[in-house]
Parts: structure tokens; sequence; C-alpha cells
């Protein structure tokens, strides 16, 4: 690469007795737009903080292209709380690095306002100290936009921004960044962002000359062929361990070579390349079919209205994405849900089976000086896996990517993304059997939110998920809210792709239907308590004896496979009738319920 923008050669980087990396190099050149992916606590924003100047390193060396702008966005970007937003947009330029400061020109601040506003920050007379963290990361993101660099670095730049806003970014930095190194969790947005990832693993980096669906597949591949490297070593290493137990001492060149050699082996079999965790199988509290009631509920503030006689009746398992810009009403709406919040008129009735697990977007409080483990054990020392399995809270954190060496270092020595992953184990461990996850995406890294998507699938509850990550959002829920503002609710049965693939014609025929007055609404709820037609309570009974065949069915397989006295054949087909049996025990379960709330 001939006179790249940017060149990292041999960096290395340890905090106390952790090595973050070591001997890592690439480069980066002019139309270059580059992913950086690692797990939360192995250093990618000290790895972004070094190329910034904002850290040290241990050794290594960086080198920028002679008068090269670089533009940084830091991951909580910190301003003067006196300032204006506008005086913070355009003076000072700390994100500037090897450049001048930017001219304070007329049409810069016009550009500036105009940004700013794209950005949802209106009132630029407005002091910085007044500002939510979330208006605060969205000012420093117009700050580097506007300082036109050669190359961006950008720390998590869709944190707190909202989906329009996001697809916007995407837009924009496609149009108009030169180059861009980029740390982000959101996997769309690397996806259609990013021409190349590199991987920080085990503090080394891995290049793919690829966007993010590229990467996924030949990182498998990778993990592949070092898991077949490494079970091979562990062989070889146990015949050289026998060698070695019966050889005490090593006189001669060859006997100290091969004592070299197993050294050199021992390290690579030690490696634990393998991250494919089981999934794991629990078994909520029980939930019964009553969830909750949104009775005619309105709720406004002096600016904003967020509903107006709102009706909704949950459903026993379903999945829900609440999705809408900033200041619609999600995270409202989700506290009058939980109680803490009082709707001005109507009502939420819950089921009294519910019992609700609250993964929240501010931080738990935590006593620094505690163990990792033992802030988990303080709120369930097991979960229940049912059938009387039970995994404990070192196995749980183990799945959720806190390996027992980590579980036994204290909180404050956690990363943000750690501190955060740390909480969500904390809320899951609690067993809850109705979810709601607001934000869950932010901090998180992409190693963790694959394992909370594989939870997610297999939770036999109920979850509600409010997000602005739409890889997340179409992985895990099968039905959005859609808030637009002003009380304006849209109910569509679909994840987001589905929604926003949606041609013009149908998302204004939906609109219609969901055009929601009270007196659809009222409808709707009467049509909700509507009696069962003579052919719907025949149905009814047919499915209670179809119940009860199934789980009679359901019994004796159970207890025939752990019997130990079933032939081969008999094992294979026993084992392939019993998924088949449980989805269809499922469908009937489901349909059920429907009925039988109504004859309620």
């Amino acid at each position: 690469m001939a006179n790249p923008y940017l060149d990292v050669q041999h960096l290395s980087k340890r905090i106390g007795d952790l090595v973050l990396f070591e001997d890592i190099s690439f480069s980066l050149a002019e139309g270059e737009r580059v992913g950086l992916i690692a797990r939360n606590g192995a250093g990618k924003s000290t790895l972004l903080n070094i190329l910034a100047g904002t850290e040290d390193y241990e050794s290594g060396k960086i080198v920028y292209r002679n008068n090269l702008r670089v533009g940084y966005l830091l991951q909580n970007p910190k301003f003067n709380p006196m300032e204006t937003v506008l005086e913070a947009v355009t003076q000072g330029q700390a994100s500037l690095l090897n450049g001048d400061e930017m001219s304070e020109t007329d049409e810069h601040r016009i550009s500036a306002k105009q940004l700013l506003s794209k950005l949802k920050i209106p009132d630029t007379s407005q002091l910085m100290g007044q500002l939510s963290g979330g208006q605060l990361k969205r000012v420093a993101l117009a700050r580097v936009l506007l300082s036109n660099p050669d190359l961006l670095i950008l720390d998590e730049p869709t944190n707190h921004l909202d989906l329009e806003m996001i697809e916007w970014l995407e837009n924009y930095l496609r149009r108009n960044v030169r180059s861009l190194l980029m740390v982000t969790h959101d996997r769309y947005f690397l996806d259609r962002v990013c021409s190349e990832i590199i991987e920080l693993d085990e503090q080394q980096l891995f290049t793919y000359r690829g966007n993010y669906a590229y990467y996924l597949q030949k990182r498998e591949e990778r993990i592949d062929v070092a898991n077949a490297t490494v079970a091979r070593a562990t062989n070889l290493y146990r015949k050289e361990l026998e060698w070695m137990r019966r050889t005490p001492s090593a006189r001669g060149t060859k006997a100290r070579s091969r004592k070299e050699a197993f050294y050199e082996l021992e390290q690579v079999a030690k490696r634990r390349m393998q991250e494919r965790n089981a999934r794991l199988d629990i078994k909520s509290g029980y939930i019964g079919s009553k969830i909750f009631e949104a009775e005619y509920v309105s709720k406004e503030f002096p600016t904003t209205k967020i509903l107006k006689d709102f009706y909704y009746n949950f459903s026993r398992y379903e999945k829900m994405g609440i999705v809408g810009n900033n200041g619609t009403g999600k995270t409202t709406f989700i506290k009058l849900l939980l109680g803490e919040e009082r709707p001005d008129s109507g009502r939420f009735v819950i089921g009294e089976t519910v019992r609700f697990g609250y993964f929240s977007q501010m931080p738990m409080e935590l006593p620094r000086d505690m163990k990792v483990i033992d802030a988990v054990r303080q709120y369930a020392e097991t979960i229940d896996l049912g059938g009387g399995r039970h995994l404990t809270a070192m196995q749980f954190l183990t799945h959720f990517l806190f390996p027992p060496s980590r579980q036994q270092d204290y909180v404050y020595k956690l990363s943000g993304g750690e501190y955060r992953r740390l909480q969500l184990c904390i809320v899951l461990m609690k067993n809850p059997n109705f979810l709601i996850l607001d934000e869950p995406t932010n901090d998180l890294d992409i190693a963790t939110l694959n394992v909370l998507e594989e939870y997610l699938a297999d939770f036999r509850g109920c979850v509600i998920v409010v997000s602005h990550d739409r890889y997340f959002m179409d992985k895990v829920v099968d039905h959005l809210l859609v808030f637009k503002g002003n009380a304006e609710i849209e109910d569509f049965p679909g994840n987001y792709t589905q929604y926003r693939s949606m041609p013009k014609d149908d998302v204004v025929e939906a609109k219609a239907k969901n055009a929601a007055p009270a007196s659809s609404a009222a409808t709707r709820g009467a049509d909700r308590k509507a009696k069962l037609s003579f052919k719907e309570k025949q149905e009814l009974k047919q499915l209670e004896a179809d119940i009860a065949a199934l789980e009679a069915e359901k019994t004796q397989i159970e207890e025939a496979l752990c019997s130990g006295t079933l032939s081969v054949d008999e094992l294979t087909e026993k084992s392939k009738r019993l998924p088949a049996l449980n989805d269809e025990l499922d469908l009937k379960m489901m349909r059920w319920l429907e009925l039988s709330e109504v004859e309620g």
C-alpha cells in the first residue's frame, strides 16, 4: 500500500497485568471504510484513543500521512457545559488531529445549523450543560462531520440515534466520507457502510476484505481451522507430555530442541478458540393466559402527547418491538406498563402470574469493590432449566462470555460494555417470564448480542424490545408498535425490515386501518370480548381432547427415552417424534388459549 493514510506497526498495549493487544499491525488507505470488531473489554475504544493520541501504549509506531485531517468521535464526548450548541460545533474542533482549526464563517454556521437540524438538535443557542447524553453524542457527531476530515474515526456512532437518523447517517457516510475507521455494534450499519472488517481477538488482529456478511462466513472458517489445529496439537501434546515426564533432563541438543518444541506445542494446545455455546433451554416461570391489557390509556405532557385512548391486549408468548423517533414516547410507554408513571386516564391491567424483568437504559448501581460472580449471586445462585436441571451463576455468566477468571475480578475493573453485560445477566438470572428490554444493544458487543438473540429465540415467555438496532429487531420480534408522535401508533404484524420494505400504498392502507379514534379502539376491544360461535365451541372442546392425548404421548416418550431399554431404531424414531410432538402441542395450546380467552 503506497503511502497509506494511517499505518499502525507492531502496536502493544496492556493495563496492569491485562494484555489488550500485542504486536498488531494494519494500514488504512484512501477510500477504505473499515469496521473494527471485538468483544467488550478487548480494547476497541482503547485502540481508537491511542490512534487519536489521547492514550499511551507500550510499544509500536503510529504513522499518519502528512497534513492529514482526522476527525474522531468519542463514545462518551465531553464539552464545556457553558458553551452553546453552535459554539461547541464551530469552535475548538477538539476532534481534529494534525489539522488547522476551521474558520467560523457565515457559511459554516449555516451548514452547522442544517446538520444539527438533521440530527434533531434544532435549538443551537441551548447550553451544552442542559443536553442529555444522547444529545451530546449527536452534537459531537455534527462537529466531527463538519470538520470534513480525510479520515474519520467513529466510536459507536449509532448510539442514541433513532432509526431515521441511523439511515440518514448511513447514506451520508457512503456519499461524503473519504476514509473511515469505525467501532459499532449495529450489524446492518456495518454491512452497508464498511468494505473491510478487522477483528481484535485474543490480543491479535484478523483482517477480512469484505462487508459484515463476508466477515461472518470467513470468521467461521477461521475458527473451524483454528479448532482443528488445537485438536491436533492437543493429541500430540498428550504424547509429548508423557515423553517429558519420562525425561527429567535434556542434555543432548536433540532432546533440548524437543523440549523447546513441547513448550510451543503447549501454548497451541491450551488455546480456546471454540466459542459456540450450547443454547440455553431455560424454563421461565409459568405465565398465564392473561398478560396485560391497556384499557383506553391516555398520557400527555405539556409539550408532548404520548397516548390517546390506547387499547391493546397483549398475547401469551408475544415478542413485540417498539420503534419510533426519539421523543415519541417509547420509554414513557414502558414506564406506564411497569407502574413507574401514572396514566392521565385508562389503566393497565396486569395478569397475576406476570413477573417482569426490566433491562433499563440506566446503569444499575453495583458496589465497585464487589466481585462479578458475587454481583450475580446476591440475586440468585441458580437458574431453573426445567426437568430438575439447574444452571449455576458461574455457568450462566460463562455462557454470557464472562470466563471464570473474569468472574473473580472486581466490578470496577470492567469496561463499560462488560458492566452493561453484567447488568443483563443479573436481570436474566432472576428468571422473569416477561422481559422488557429498553435499548438493550447500546454498549453490548456483537458476540454478546448473538448470545442474547439465541436466548430470546428460546425464551418461553413474553418480550417487549425498545430498540434502534434493526438487525436485533429482525432477529427477535415478530410484531411492531410504531410510535409516530402525537399519540399516533401503528400496529404492524411483522419485523422492522418488513415494515420498511412495505410499498407506499400498503403503508397508507395500513395507516388507514390503524387510524385510532376512540370509537375504533372501542370496537377492537368489543371484538376481543365477542362470544364464541357454535363451530368455535366445538373446536375448543376438540382441542382439549387433543391436548390431553398429546401430553400423554409426550410423557410416554420421555419416560421411554430415559428407560435405557430402547433399541437404536426405537431410540431414533422417538427422538424424531418428540420435537414434532412439541410443535404440534404448542400450536394447539396457542389456539386453545385464543378461544378460551374469548370464552372466559
